[in-house]
C-alpha cells in the first residue's frame, strides 16, 4: 500500500508533531512540526525537513549548523496524528548545543539540568 501524506491528521494549522529519535540508541532528541510538504520532502530526500512556525518556512535539520538528521525510519502512530522519525544524528540535535532538547528533568520537585552542552568540536 502506497503511503499518502494526506491520510495523516494535521491540526488546524496544517501541522503534525514529529518526534526525532536516535535510531541506534533510542534516545529522544527533539520534537518539531511538519506539514504535508515537509513529510514529502523528508521521504524524498532522506534529510529530515520540518516546518518552522516562527519563520513560516521549511527547515532542513542541519542545513546551517551541519548537525544533520539522516532519516533511517519514518513511522506513523496509531491515530495518524503524530510522527516518529528515527534518525542518524550528526552532532547535537538541540539549538543549545546539547545532544537532546530534553536536557532538564523535574526530580523531587526541583528542575535540574541533566545534560551539558557538547564541546564545540563535536
Amino acid at each position: 500500500m502506497e503511503f499518502d501524506p494526506a491520510t495523516l491528521k494535521y491540526d488546524a494549522r496544517g501541522l503534525i508533531p514529529a518526534i526525532a529519535q536516535d535510531a541506534t540508541s533510542g534516545e529522544v532528541l527533539m520534537m518539531a512540526w511538519m506539514n504535508a510538504e515537509a513529510v514529502v520532502r523528508t521521504l524524498e530526500t532522506g534529510r529530515v525537513t520540518y516546518w518552522s512556525r516562527s519563520r513560516q518556512a521549511f527547515w532542513i535539520k542541519g542545513e546551517t549548523s551541519g548537525h544533520v538528521q539522516e532519516l533511517v525510519d519514518f513511522r506513523v502512530d496509531c491515530d495518524r496524528d503524530c510522527l516518529l522519525v528515527r534518525v542518524r544524528q550528526v552532532g547535537p540535535a538541540c539549538h543549545t548545543n546539547r545532544r537532546s532538547c530534553f536536557y532538564t528533568a523535574v526530580r523531587g520537585g526541583d528542575e535540574i539540568e541533566i545534560m551539558a552542552p557538547m564541546d564545540s568540536a563535536d
